[in-house]
């Protein structure tokens, strides 16, 4: 971020901390939550809540390339992205970009030149971006590649997923969805089942492929999981492979599973804001209730997040602080990020200004520094430096 971080106190709203609201003031300094004395900003009638922790949102694409055959400059797309997200109240993001057998916008092409793009903009950037790596298990001869490309972007979050008997089984019961993908990767539908098959050449070296990634992953650092379990079985395998993290499982045998071994479930807000999968898979809702997810993150779009939040409170499924936990404090721990997630004195000033009737987001502070204003908060805070002007003068 190239402005400097505030020095605030914020007071007269209610602050989400130690799991309740409180009336209390909070104050930040030098881009950490402080315990002193500092101008203020009257933010009375608002909601004071920690920065949202975005695991997995692929609305980036839709930044970079709005349309499929009108691409825009990588690093437009960025700035656009950053923009949304901080919009929206999200601090930190990974941008969930796929390492696969698929090759265009989803190929390993594409994911070192968006590493190399978001390493460039970071400097710009208001919120705290980041890539997690969407690696398709059937990958095997990009092993190297792949590592290279982790070490070099300090990339810290790898998800393995296998959408190979989902294109087989297209190509047998809907052979137009099958000629829509390959479009979409700009090959011909026979050209792209001929990719499929190749990759599906790969199976019998998968297992070692992947025991051999989790054992880099695990020397340089790295959290993996997987996306799209279908079944407790492959979420077992995966968990004894070190992938403790369960993304989107589509059935509640995986989720099970995930939390009988201690794993974390991670689900998509649009799912609990819309009431169901888009894709027709278990819904969101029905494992918050029955304790099987951890946390929500974007999926396709920023603004279910917060969103997602409230709708469970709506429900009866959470309370607002337990609801909150799972787009921020969860988020935190699923990552072991022990410097965000709470409001607590020493931790990174990530704030989310929501007002309490509308759960419009009117501000977001990222680090010490302002991402977003709009609104009445907006006003509040020009107003508060006059007066700071006027008095210094």
């Amino acid at each position: 971020m190239s402005s400097s971080p505030l020095s605030l106190r914020l007071t007269g709203a209610q602050v989400l901390r130690d799991g309740a609201l409180q009336d209390t003031a909070l104050a930040f300094s030098e881009g950490h939550i402080v315990d002193h004395a500092l101008p203020e900003v009257d933010l009375s009638g608002y909601l004071l809540m920690p920065g949202i922790i975005d695991l997995h949102g692929d609305a980036f694409e839709r930044h970079i390339a709005p349309r499929p055959s009108a691409p825009f400059p990588v690093a437009m797309g960025l700035r656009g992205t950053d923009r949304d997200a901080a919009a929206n109240g999200v601090t930190t993001a990974w941008l969930a970009q796929s390492w696969s057998w698929e090759g265009g916008h989803r190929g390993p092409d594409a994911a070192e030149n968006l590493l190399a793009a978001l390493d460039a903009y970071r400097p710009h950037a208001q919120t705290d971006l980041r890539i997690q790596i969407r690696c398709e298990t059937h990958t095997v001869h990009t092993r190297d590649r792949l590592i290279a490309a982790v070490e070099k972007h300090n990339v810290d979050y790898v998800v393995f997923n296998n959408h190979l008997e989902e294109a087989l089984y297209l190509s047998r019961v809907n052979p137009e969805a099958l000629a829509h993908w390959a479009k979409g990767a700009g090959r011909t539908p026979q050209e792209h089942l001929a990719l499929v098959h190749a990759a599906f050449d790969e199976s019998p070296q998968v297992p070692r492929h992947l025991c051999a990634l989790a054992e880099a992953f695990d020397r340089i650092g790295v959290r993996y999981g997987s996306h799209d379990d279908p079944d407790g079985d492959t979420r077992e395998r995966y968990s004894v492979l070190g992938a403790r993290v369960c993304e989107f499982p589509t059935a509640r045998s995986a989720a099970a599973v995930a939390k009988a071994v201690g794993d974390h479930v991670v689900m998509g807000a649009p799912n609990i804001v819309r009431g169901g999968s888009q894709a027709g898979n278990i819904q969101a809702a029905r494992l918050v209730a029955d304790d099987l997810c951890d946390a929500l993150v974007s999926d396709y779009h920023y603004p279910a997040l917060s969103k997602a939040a409230f709708r469970m409170v709506d429900d009866g499924l959470r309370d607002l602080p337990s609801a909150w936990a799972m787009i921020s404090t969860n988020a935190a721990k699923i990552m072991d990020m022990t410097d965000r997630g709470t409001l607590a004195p020493g931790q990174r000033a990530d704030i989310v200004i929501v007002h309490p009737d509308t759960h419009a987001i009117e501000g977001t502070i990222a680090g010490g520094r302002i991402s977003h204003l709009s609104g009445d908060v907006a006003h509040r805070f020009f107003d508060a430096a006059s007066e700071t002007k006027l008095a210094a003068e």
